[in-house]
């Protein structure tokens, strides 16, 4: 992991509410896929979540097994202020890449994946798969934008991205969000990715 991108570096982030990425709200693309899901005891994780607006709108919403991995300690104690409801011990301060023993039906992207180093990204893909239970999903965003060389949030394209997970995963959709937020429109991609039932890689 690039040491500038540490829990501290994170942590000043959001000290001096420097988060630019960060909506305030629930991402529109990913609220229109958590209301038509109707299982609400699957187990959920959003790792790199920030302020977890997503995890916050699940538990509002009744779903009871929703676990949220950050790297840094101020978003978690924000979503917890936020969200008193949210089981504590489901606030994981970890490295998302060193996580163990834990599997997942559900694993929810939303600017986790343009914050970490671009060295990381195939792994990020093969963490996922490790993750997920047998036909799990991971869904979620990714920029199909350049964004920025030296800092998060890190772009990329579609192609890119879907080298790194097309022998890994099974993908249900792929393809340019029709619902972003104003700002994000044109610039999001929408994935439904599906893990299979035996290891793919």
């Amino acid at each position: 992991m690039n040491q500038s991108l540490n829990a501290k570096y994170w942590d000043d982030l959001y000290l001096n509410n420097d988060k630019p990425w960060d909506m305030g709200q629930v991402s529109p693309p990913l609220k229109a896929y958590f209301d038509q899901l109707t299982n609400k005891q699957i187990s959920i994780l959003i790792p790199g979540a920030g302020n977890a607006y997503e995890a916050e709108y699940l538990v509002n919403n009744g779903f009871t097994n929703v676990f949220v991995c950050d790297y840094a300690s101020l978003p978690l104690q924000n979503l917890l202020e936020r969200c008193p409801q949210i089981k504590p011990e489901n606030l994981l301060q970890e490295d998302f890449f060193k996580m163990e023993n834990k599997k997942f039906d559900l694993i929810v992207e939303q600017t986790f994946f343009c914050a970490i180093d671009r060295s990381l990204r195939k792994e990020y893909f093969e963490k996922m798969n490790d993750l997920l239970n047998p036909k799990g999903k991971l869904i979620g965003l990714l920029f199909n934008d350049t964004l920025n060389d030296d800092r998060p949030p890190f772009g990329g394209t579609k192609e890119e991205y879907e080298g790194y997970f097309k022998d890994i995963f099974s993908p249900k959709v792929y393809e340019t969000a029709y619902n972003s937020l104003k700002p994000r429109v044109g610039r999001e991609l929408f994935m439904n990715l599906e893990k299979p039932n035996h290891k793919a890689y």
